[in-house]
């Protein structure tokens, strides 16, 4: 079993593949961020919760799809790794460029990691203004 220094770096880790997934705009590389199943939940900011990986999927994809860029600096990382379950929170501040209109915001973000066979993958991101 890995230490819980291990278990910290590890659920950073694919935080990180999260933000990079996003920022690539690159829904293969999200794909492979979140646990595929229906307990799987995504509240984006000023949306209402996405249950289940096929209706979060086809969220990312809205996104992306609309989406010319995405930079993320993320700030004010906070990590906790218990057993199997893992989260972050951070500040996410984000440029876009969405539907021609380039925007710089902050959201602040809980996202929920399970210990799976394939490693860390997330259950659960909420972002809220």
């Amino acid at each position: 079993m890995p230490s819980e220094d291990e278990d910290i770096e590890a659920v950073k880790a694919a935080n990180q593949r999260f933000y990079d997934a996003f920022g690539a705009l690159d829904i293969e590389a999200m794909e492979a961020v979140w646990e595929p199943s229906d307990r799987a939940l995504c509240v984006h900011p000023g949306w209402q919760a996405l249950v289940g990986w096929d209706d979060i999927r086809a969220s990312w994809q809205g996104i992306f799809d609309n989406a010319m860029l995405m930079h993320f600096n993320v700030q004010y990382v906070n990590v906790v790794a218990e057993g199997n379950c893992g989260w972050v929170t951070c500040v996410e501040n984000i440029t876009s460029v969405l539907q021609g209109r380039a925007s710089n915001f902050g959201i602040l973000a809980t996202n929920i990691f399970v210990r799976t066979p394939q490693g860390w993958r997330m259950t659960a991101h909420h972002g809220s203004p």
